[in-house]
């Protein structure tokens, strides 16, 4: 039983693990605040601010995220002399990814707000950025966090490509083993397992929440 590759590979698979989660969680966290700064530019009046989000957000999400990853790791280097340690790079680049995608979310819900909530703000004697923070922002967040629960599942596996920079992660980890052992099938099934057990309860989650938002 213990000699089962199954069972050989876990320890591969808990060292990925943390590499995996701690570049999700610290590359949305950053993503979120870049993106609702971008996000809430492009609602914003016509201008160079405006201007500038969106073109990141189209860029963005215009080409491949190991198009984007390349450019971090080594385009940084190459351009600034920036020597980034790869782990960091990695953060980077989910962060400027995923804020691109939180940024239309932050727009899209800002403007599903009644249109009345910002008449009525501005009624009780609240200024523009007054009204944004104390009545749009409050009501836009709860209707983020479905939305934002899916980015994260999708940033979460696109750590996956960080392989390609060496980063440490669940996918590295895999192919460091199976090399050694020849064993992919068994790590790779390992590793698909790995994901999932973080995946399926997200999503479970985020569909109880979403339920819970719409009353049922």
């Amino acid at each position: 039983m213990m000699d089962s590759p199954y069972i050989q590979v876990l320890p591969f698979l808990f060292r990925g693990l943390g590499w995996t989660l701690l570049i999700t969680f610290s590359g949305l966290a950053v993503g979120f605040w870049l993106g609702a700064a971008a996000g809430l530019a492009r609602v914003s009046r016509p201008g160079f601010f405006r201007g500038a989000a969106t073109v990141y957000v189209e860029v963005i999400r215009g080409t491949p995220i190991l198009a984007q990853i390349f450019l971090v790791y080594f385009g940084l280097s190459d351009l600034f002399g920036i020597n980034m340690p790869n782990w960091l790079a990695a953060i980077l680049a989910i962060a400027i990814n995923s804020g691109a995608y939180i940024a239309e979310i932050v727009r899209g819900t800002v403007q599903s707000i009644d249109p009345g909530q910002r008449e009525a703000g501005r009624s009780l004697g609240l200024s523009s950025q007054q009204t944004m923070r104390f009545v749009i922002w409050p009501q836009a967040m709860r209707r983020m966090i479905p939305p934002l629960g899916n980015q994260f599942i999708i940033s979460l596996k696109d750590t996956s490509l960080f392989s390609v920079i060496a980063v440490g992660e669940i996918l590295f980890q895999t192919r460091q083993y199976y090399n050694r052992t020849f064993a992919p099938f068994e790590a790779l099934t390992m590793a698909c397992l790995f994901y999932l057990m973080i995946t399926i309860p997200s999503s479970i989650y985020l569909r109880r929440m979403e339920h819970r938002m719409e009353g049922k």
